[in-house]
């Protein structure tokens, strides 16, 4: 039961993904409503069966403030899907700064990459271009719905109109 369930606000914004453990709580107190039933089996009582959530709409508006996607190693590295964006080697993955902190460089979403630790010491103090490094994809910011189907894995198709 490690699947992965939508939950959309009151406005049918998707908020976040929870397991199919608090989606069905939810479900069961009536704070949230079924929107799409999952493909994948039942959820069994002693007594009774009922649909496994695929998605679910909360009952009542939620103000989530979004602060964004926190800025933190696993996160970055999930946006990079794990692999060093120099070679797209997936072993002994560190984080590299394009621009080098030593130069003026930040630590932000935009300055920030997934680099295995071959790549990161060959580039050294150096930007990738006077290194000879080709950046495979520019590091940006992600959004939230992106996020989310970075984090859910594999995407349920009754998803897909709620996460565009």
């Amino acid at each position: 039961m490690d699947q992965k369930v939508l939950v959309l606000n009151g406005d049918y914004t998707a908020i976040t993904l929870c397991s199919v453990q608090k989606a069905f709580v939810l479900l069961f107190l009536e704070k949230a409503e079924l929107i799409a039933k999952s493909d994948h089996g039942v959820l069994r009582t002693v007594s009774k069966a009922f649909p496994k959530p695929s998605i679910i709409r909360l009952q009542r508006y939620v103000r989530v403030p979004y602060k964004g996607i926190a800025l933190s190693r696993h996160n970055i590295m999930k946006r990079d899907h794990f692999e060093c964006q120099y070679c797209g080697s997936t072993k002994n993955l560190t984080l590299d700064h394009v621009l080098p902190r030593s130069r003026g460089g930040d630590s932000s979403w935009a300055n920030l990459l997934t680099a295995c630790a071959r790549c990161n010491h060959s580039k050294g103090h150096r930007t990738p271009q006077e290194a000879g490094l080709i950046i495979r994809q520019q590091p940006k910011k992600p959004t939230l719905t992106g996020f989310l189907k970075l984090s859910a894995g594999t995407l349920d198709q009754n998803w897909h109109p709620y996460l565009h």
